[in-house]
């Protein structure tokens, strides 16, 4: 795939992380035209590089060392790798939480100036689905998971206060195919929309840590993005084309942290070693 005329010049090398989860699989191709090269890792096993535009690299997050090789000579840093569901805090630990200190420890020292950072809904999860915020609206971490997001946007803003790192935190919402409850007809973010968000993050100069909220153009929304409007994303999506096959599933109790809350099951998860 080459970049096309509505596609802004290409950076010399990208890398992206989590390269084999569900996401990375997906942004693998999509992303191909921002880079003449694309460094793809992940701690799993990947797919052989798909041509000499991509280099395909296994680190382990929690590892410094391959960390700061890994991130050597890149233009920008797309950091989608980590833990992505709940689990154990020490579970936790090694990728999403020393993993991202490891990734603007390896970005300072290397002179990288951009990261976009996959951050979630999850940092804000206890709000309820009757509640409407915006980015500056306190963190509500629904989860280890969730902390260790609210952890990574803190350590965005650092790097950037400290350091001039710039970054845009993207609280990514539900992205698959199309939405698999009522829930998700909310928080439903197409990959074509965060194809298109990406870009602007990549692209927006003077973003310093911009949040904003992935999601697409959705009917019913609880997030409001004005915080972000210099990004100028704008999604072309909606999970309404999804809506009677949504609604044809049975309806769950009231009190289904899935109806209440924003996080949805993430809230009750856990706890995790007792006995």
């Amino acid at each position: 795939m080459t970049p096309t005329a509505n596609v802004p010049a290409p950076f010399n090398r990208l890398l992206l992380t989590g390269a084999a989860g569900g996401l990375g699989k997906v942004l693998r191709e999509s992303l191909r035209p921002y880079a003449a090269i694309m460094r793809v890792s992940d701690i799993a096993e990947m797919a052989p590089a798909a041509g000499a535009y991509e280099e395909v690299q296994v680190c382990d997050l929690a590892d410094k060392a391959a960390v700061h090789q890994l991130v050597e000579g890149v233009d920008a840093i797309l950091h989608f790798g980590g833990v992505s569901v709940e689990r154990s805090f020490e579970e936790i630990l090694g990728a999403n939480i020393c993993g991202v200190f490891h990734i603007y420890e390896a970005a300072r020292r290397h002179g990288v100036k951009r990261v976009i950072f996959a951050s979630s809904n999850h940092v804000i999860g206890f709000y309820k689905q009757n509640q409407f915020i915006d980015a500056n609206a306190p963190r509500r971490p629904d989860s280890y998971y969730g902390l260790s997001k609210s952890y990574g946007e803190d350590m965005a803003s650092f790097y950037f206060d400290r350091y001039g790192i710039e970054t845009v935190s993207i609280r990514i919402g539900s992205s698959f195919p199309e939405p698999h409850n009522r829930r998700m007809m909310s928080t439903w973010l197409s990959y074509s929309d965060l194809t298109q968000l990406l870009e602007r993050a990549l692209y927006t100069p003077n973003v310093g840590h911009t949040v904003v909220y992935g999601m697409s153009d959705n009917h019913n929304v609880w997030w409001d993005n004005h915080l972000a409007t210099h990004l100028g994303y704008q999604p072309k999506d909606s999970s309404e084309q999804f809506r009677s096959r949504i609604e044809a599933q049975p309806m769950p109790a009231a009190d289904d942290p899935a109806m209440v809350y924003q996080g949805g099951a993430f809230v009750a998860a856990g706890p995790f070693g007792d006995a």
